[in-house]
């Protein structure tokens, strides 16, 4: 009982039943959860900043640093489409669109979903707005690829000053991060508070009701999940890491249950942060470089989220999609992931998945007023192959450097 992972698992149940008992009047406690995340969101920024400038800087003494960071790149990218193919795949096996009638579960209370929330910046203004014109603007506004890229731009930066000159700063970087590693565990002590407060809020106001419309696609997601989530990444990291894939499943558990209850890559980036440093042993460097990248641009659990949509609503209109049309959504889930931010919320990229492939997008605001469920779910893999990548590039690191 005084392990805050058994805590958190304890709160997420009781959470779920206050929340299914109370219904809408749950949303007393949702001020708890919103404190917890306040909290978090207040520290998750600047820790963003120093750690990524500290992991690029340890990163940068290496011969290896350039490949390391391709290498990330190269696994979220390739993770993430080899996600969408495995929901193409169960979209087409299990059929989960066939048979639904959304006509009937019409709602007012529904937002009106456009072709202008699929909209997409080109793959240049994509690249150009990934660099700050403003790095304090960027900081105030929390524009997370902006900070990503100043980062390791600077941390690489202090590799190169002649001398000793940059050690100094490195030690003050050092300190920072330990000082906010501290004020995390502090906020880690309510954390159960918070998210029995996000648990009875969620269930609360959406309750389980419209989850029978499309219990079908919730099932078949799930089970996608649980197959890269369990299978998947722990097949990788024994494969390519020093650490066991049943270690790997066991170290996990914790920040997959607080990424299950915030839906949040970027609140739960200090909890990876702890279990891969500690119980993993990824080194500092290797940590501080991967995960706070890895919660902005990977959404593998996304992937699999978007190519289950396309292929739903393809079976519930009775569209047979081409070649191209399958292109197109592994294409847009994958690429299209770069740039959203790792926080709880309606993802408006299916939209630009659904327009890519020529499938209508009328169905889709019940799936938004379920998303934090799904959000939910698909947050833990994304975390979960976050981890799995720090430690596949933290072998290849200390391999390069021994």
């Amino acid at each position: 009982m005084r392990n805050i992972g058994v805590q958190v698992v304890i709160a997420m149940f009781v959470g779920a039943i206050v929340g299914f008992l109370m219904g809408e009047d749950a949303s007393i406690f949702a001020p708890l959860g919103t404190i917890f995340i306040h909290l978090i969101k207040m520290l998750v920024i600047p820790l963003v900043l120093v750690s990524i400038i500290s992991g690029a800087a340890s990163l940068g003494d290496s011969p290896s640093a350039g490949k390391i960071g391709i290498g990330t790149f190269g696994f979220f990218i390739l993770t993430s489409g080899a996600a969408v193919s495995l929901a193409l795949v169960m979209g087409n096996l299990f059929k989960p669109g066939l048979g639904i009638d959304f006509t009937a579960h019409s709602s007012g209370k529904l937002m009106t979903v456009t072709e202008e929330h699929g909209a997409l910046p080109g793959v240049m203004d994509t690249f150009i707005g990934m660099i700050p014109t403003n790095v304090f603007e960027s900081l105030t506004g929390g524009n997370i690829l902006q900070i990503l890229v100043f980062s390791i731009f600077f941390g690489i930066a202090l590799t190169k000053v002649k001398g000793d000159g940059a050690k100094p700063i490195l030690s003050v970087l050092n300190t920072i991060v330990d000082a906010f590693v501290w004020m995390i565990n502090c906020v880690m002590i309510i954390a159960p508070i918070g998210v029995f407060g996000l648990m009875a809020d969620s269930v609360g106001t959406f309750g389980f009701d419209a989850l029978e419309v499309v219990f079908k696609l919730f099932a078949v997601f799930v089970v996608a999940i649980l197959l890269f989530g369990f299978v998947f990444f722990p097949l990788l990291v024994q494969l390519f890491s020093r650490v066991s894939a049943k270690q790997f499943i066991s170290a996990m558990k914790k920040p997959q249950v607080m990424a299950l209850s915030t839906a949040s890559s970027m609140a739960t980036l200090p909890v990876n942060m702890e279990t891969c440093e500690q119980e993993l042993k990824v080194s500092k460097a290797t940590a501080s470089f991967v995960l706070p990248l890895g919660a902005t641009i990977n959404m593998s659990g996304n992937a699999i989220y978007y190519g289950l949509v396309a292929m739903f609503f393809a079976q519930m209109y009775g569209i047979d999609l081409s070649l191209t049309a399958y292109t197109a959504i592994v294409f847009t889930s994958t690429l299209g992931a770069i740039g959203q931010a790792g926080v709880p919320g309606p993802s408006f990229l299916v939209v630009a998945v659904l327009l890519a492939a020529g499938i209508p997008i009328d169905g889709l605001p019940l799936l938004f007023a379920l998303d934090r469920i799904f959000d939910m779910i698909r947050t833990s893999l994304n975390i979960t192959g976050d981890a799995a990548c720090a430690l596949i590039m933290d072998k290849y690191t200390q391999d390069k450097t021994a």
